[in-house]
């Protein structure tokens, strides 16, 4: 296959699976205390919500590089 096309049907992938999962969810670890040597840390989890036009713009963009 074709760079190009590869690069086409994975924008495709990604702005269909954009529209599944509406939101990119992690965790991070942070420092609460630290007294000395002894440091109390916590997970505190992180959420990035996706709208519904990066699906499109991905979906649109993947099309475009296939068909041009």
């Amino acid at each position: 296959m074709k760079l190009k096309a590869v690069l086409g049907i994975a924008l495709i992938c990604l702005g269909l699976a954009s529209f599944g999962y509406a939101t990119i969810s992690y965790t991070r670890r942070e420092k609460v205390l630290q007294v000395g040597s002894l440091i109390a840390t916590a997970d505190k989890k992180e959420t990035i919500p996706l709208p519904p036009v990066v699906g499109f713009i991905g979906l649109a963009a993947g099309i475009a590089v296939l068909t041009l």
